[in-house]
């Protein structure tokens, strides 16, 4: 079968899929089953464009194309996840749990709910689970993420004034450091490079490795340099 790019979020990872014989194409929606159930997920990637080296999942088919019926549950399903996260705060605050729920997904079929959150140590969440699980009917799984990653998943806007990064375009987190910022002379104040995560900025290491090479070919402070007449 040919195998297909698909993305269940906007900046989300894309997942590979076979095309079951079925005729796709960029921007259709589909339903795949996936390890979190049936999920809704656009197609991004075409079969021309699929670097097979690069994938290392086992590659399940494609169920379908998406049906009225399926963007229906899917429309449903976010309106699960927004109930499931303000029952997951309430009973949070109820049980004095040190952790902060930022949200939920939930698969198409609505069995299997993920909740985020974060926390700065470990949290016995052995009872949230169950009064969640009585409550919404659903098998419940709780994840623990750490401060970049809640920005994607509830976005913001920079301090650049326009949407996050991470939110937008950035599929994964690629290392930062500070010394990118030392390369391009840039402030080293934790206030002018660090993003609304707490994280130094993600945009540091676009032109890295610009300034980098740049740096190699330029004449050193203080060096004498000739140019042609």
């Amino acid at each position: 079968p040919e195998v297909v790019g698909v993305r269940f979020k906007r900046a989300g990872r894309v997942y590979y899929f076979g095309d079951a014989g079925i005729s796709l194409k960029i921007n259709d929606l589909v339903v795949v089953k996936t390890s979190h159930g049936l999920e809704l997920g656009r197609i991004v990637v075409f079969p021309d464009r699929v670097v097979h080296s690069g994938i290392k999942e086992t590659v399940k088919p494609v169920l379908r194309k998406a049906q009225a019926e399926d963007i229906e549950r899917f429309q449903k399903s976010r309106e699960r996840e927004t109930e499931a996260l303000s029952k997951c705060k309430d009973i949070v605050k109820e049980l004095n749990l040190s952790m902060k729920p930022v949200s939920a997904q939930s698969s198409l079929d609505g069995r299997r709910l993920v909740i985020f959150f974060i926390a700065e140590e470990r949290v016995d969440f052995r009872e949230l689970v169950k009064r969640l699980s009585r409550s919404l009917k659903a098998r419940i799984e709780l994840k623990q993420v750490g401060a970049r990653d809640e920005a994607k998943l509830v976005g913001g806007m920079g301090r650049c004034g326009r949407p996050l990064c991470c939110l937008t375009f950035l599929d994964e987190f690629t290392p930062v450091s500070i010394r990118m910022a030392k390369e391009q002379d840039l402030s080293l104040s934790p206030m002018k490079i660090s993003g609304v995560c707490g994280r130094l900025l993600c945009c540091l290491g676009y032109e890295s490795e610009q300034y980098r090479a740049m740096k190699e070919r330029l004449p050193k402070d203080g060096q004498q340099v000739t140019t042609p007449l």
